[in-house]
């Protein structure tokens, strides 16, 4: 009778992998500026007391913790959807496709040292179209380790550009928001208008 229970327990049990990616995204609520995505291969003796959901870290501890994400990582990438894709194909889509293109990056980096990605996980509720399984996790980014590198990764890279962004559009307050939709981000563009980096097709 135990063995019975067993063989039926062992068929709802998550199977066991080696090399795990996590993949999340940065830039989904804002106006302006691209959507980033980053995804990250962990490996077994990293330093996991450092990372949280980036969205929970100071910018002075996602600050810390990123070059010993990308020191220690087996493999690493962060990659993008422009605002012009995200006006194209929405937001949701363009998430999905900057997540496809940092696995790309981590699948090549993986290739090179004779080592194959066995799942992908994601933060949130939608999967990117990915050859490998690909599971979603809901909260993922303060339960999955992979996914809170990726996304300490992603934010980080992404306020760095709006930073950069805010130097050649300073009426907008960039280096302070990020592109996201607060009072003064709005004043600002019933002000001036658009800018060439702001969503086109998003409510300001």
């Amino acid at each position: 009778m135990k063995e019975e229970q067993d063989t039926q327990l062992s068929l709802f049990e998550e199977p066991s992998y080696t090399i795990v990616v996590g993949a999340d995204e940065a830039g989904r609520g804002p106006l302006a500026g691209p959507v980033c995505a980053a995804a990250v291969v962990l490996p077994s003796d990293f330093p996991f007391e450092i990372l949280n959901d980036s969205k929970k870290l100071s910018e002075k501890r996602r600050e810390l913790a990123e070059p010993i994400i990308k020191e220690k990582a087996i493999a690493w990438a962060v990659a993008w959807a422009t605002h012009r894709e995200i006006d194209r194909i929405n937001i949701l889509q363009a998430s999905m496709l900057a997540m496809k293109r940092a696995y790309l990056k981590v699948e090549s980096q993986l290739a090179l040292k004779g080592m194959k990605a066995e799942i992908l996980l994601v933060d949130g509720n939608r999967r990117p179209d990915v050859s490998i399984p690909c599971k979603a996790i809901v909260k993922g980014d303060a339960t999955v380790h992979e996914i809170m590198a990726a996304s300490i990764l992603a934010k980080n890279a992404r306020d760095r550009l709006m930073v950069l962004c805010s130097s050649k559009w300073p009426q907008y307050g960039f280096e302070k928001h990020k592109g996201y939709p607060c009072a003064s981000h709005k004043a600002a563009l019933h002000k001036y208008g658009p800018c060439p980096i702001h969503r086109l097709t998003f409510k300001y």
